[in-house]
């Protein structure tokens, strides 16, 4: 049989990070964060603290990838910490929602953005529709984007590699000269000087029969508002661990891969606070939703939640959406490369280990695992018809949390299970700043089971599903 092939170095596993992590998200979410807090203050806040917890995750799992530099990532590492079951409810859950949903949503967002350009696209041209299902021209095309990502990815690690340099480098290189461009006319405006008046005050926003109602935050108000939406800022700075996935196919995978996420949660933790800024600086914070101007709507009202658009517009006018929708085209199409290369690898390691479809532990002849890619490919591409996607990142994000949490544990009791087992990185400030991560993380969680009860829940339920069909598979693997 084939063997994976060690042919990404550094500036690969850089990629790899950044590019995974930048979707479509910092372009949109900052609008419904405006709405939560109602301060510019506490909206860099949201950013700057969410960008701290992911690089305390990233460097807690350095420790681990030096440890296993192992194809499977963050299933090995919970496999060996915790055992069997715990590993597959994690991979279950990844198959199910975390991973596949994302890389439908970004698709989704990919195709939605190509309407821009080709009206055909458009997210509103239904082509099917039989009774409530109905089948549009985007989600085909979402679906088409997946197969060819696929199809480019099995064969041989080098395109796939190609495509997230490539990518990635671009929308690295646009959004930094996007956000220049933006906090220079920003300097020309007194909008920054106007949002950063009175900045401390929070407040939410809500908007009933175009009524817009506000509900000022205080003490411990703040922080539970804080947390839910941290949601938003968690979600666009997902997908970091999916390098771990990949870890057999990287050059002195001790060395880069902590390295490497070092260096691509931070850059993607400085290229999200400074796009804030520069939105801060072109927009308002407060708007109003029944108005038709782009400066009137303000961050918080930007149409569609489209702020990234809306603060464009501020410089380039109408071309705006065409520039942003280009951009974020290149962002999702690197980001969905980086996500599926990565991903079949995790379902090759628990196949494997007779906990997944056996065909998927198989590698072509291209020493990819083929068969895991088409599996993946399948079930993302029913979450793009399913029309649901939307409710499965909020389970998504909310299950990634819980397992960062539990795997980033792991490394307590492998420290003592495992005392004389080489680690050449070790956790940076442990044991402070992973139990720091651990208790953040645990917070936002118990925030979003109270304030976001039904999707959590959702979230919880789909975890715990993964229980039964673990035992189905082991019992098929001893039979």
């Amino acid at each position: 049989m084939n063997k994976p092939q060690r042919t990404l170095n550094l500036f690969d596993t850089v990629m790899l990070v950044s590019g995974s992590m930048i979707g479509s998200g910092i372009f949109i979410v900052s609008a419904d964060m405006s709405r939560s807090l109602g301060s510019p203050f506490w909206l860099l806040v949201c950013w700057i603290l969410s960008g701290l917890i992911t690089l305390f995750a990233a460097l807690s799992y350095g420790e681990l990838a030096g440890m296993m530099p192992e194809a499977g990532g963050q299933f090995v590492y919970l496999k060996r910490a915790f055992g069997k079951l715990t590993a597959f409810v994690y991979g279950w859950t990844v198959f199910l929602v975390i991973q596949t949903g994302v890389i439908a949503a970004v698709a989704v967002a990919f195709a939605k953005f190509t309407g821009v350009f080709i009206d055909f696209f458009d997210e509103k041209n239904v082509l099917i529709e039989i009774g409530k299902f109905k089948i549009t021209s985007a989600q085909l095309l979402a679906i088409a984007s997946i197969a060819f990502l696929t199809w480019i990815n099995t064969n041989g690690i080098k395109n796939g590699k190609i495509i997230q340099r490539t990518f990635t480098s671009a929308k690295l290189i646009a959004l930094f000269s996007l956000i220049i461009l933006g906090i220079y006319f920003g300097c020309h405006t007194d909008v920054f000087s106007l949002n950063f008046s009175d900045p401390f005050p929070a407040f939410k926003t809500d908007v009933i029969n175009n009524v817009v109602t506000t509900t000022p935050l205080e003490g411990i108000a703040i922080f539970t508002a804080l947390g839910v939406a941290m949601i938003g800022a968690l979600f666009s700075s997902d997908a970091w661990n999916n390098v771990t996935f990949i870890a057999g196919e990287i050059k002195e995978p001790q060395k880069n891969i902590p390295l490497g996420l070092f260096i691509g949660t931070s850059l993607v933790t400085i290229i999200y606070v400074l796009a804030n800024l520069a939105y801060l600086m072109l927009l308002p914070v407060k708007g109003d939703p029944n108005s038709h101007e782009v400066m009137a709507q303000g961050l918080m009202f930007a149409q569609n939640d489209r702020v990234g658009t809306a603060a464009l517009f501020v410089v380039f006018g109408n071309v705006s959406k065409y520039i942003m929708a280009a951009l974020i085209m290149v962002s999702t199409f690197g980001c969905n490369n980086g996500l599926i290369l990565a991903g079949a690898r995790l379902f090759q390691s628990m196949a494997a280990d007779g906990l997944f479809f056996s065909k998927a532990k198989e590698l072509n002849e291209h020493s990819v695992p083929g068969k895991a890619l088409i599996f993946q490919a399948i079930w993302a591409s029913v979450l793009c018809l399913s029309g649901s996607y939307g409710d499965l990142l909020d389970y998504a994000t909310f299950a990634s949390l819980v397992f960062y949490i539990i795997t980033i544990s792991g490394i307590f009791i492998l420290r003592k299970k495992e005392p004389d087992t080489p680690r050449p990185y070790k956790a940076f400030g442990y044991p402070f700043i992973p139990l720091i991560y651990i208790l953040l993380a645990g917070f936002i969680c118990i925030d979003l089971l109270f304030y976001k009860t039904f999707n959590t829940g959702m979230g919880v339920l789909m975890i715990l599903l993964g229980i039964p069909v673990y035992y189905l598979f082991n019992r098929k693997t001893k039979v």
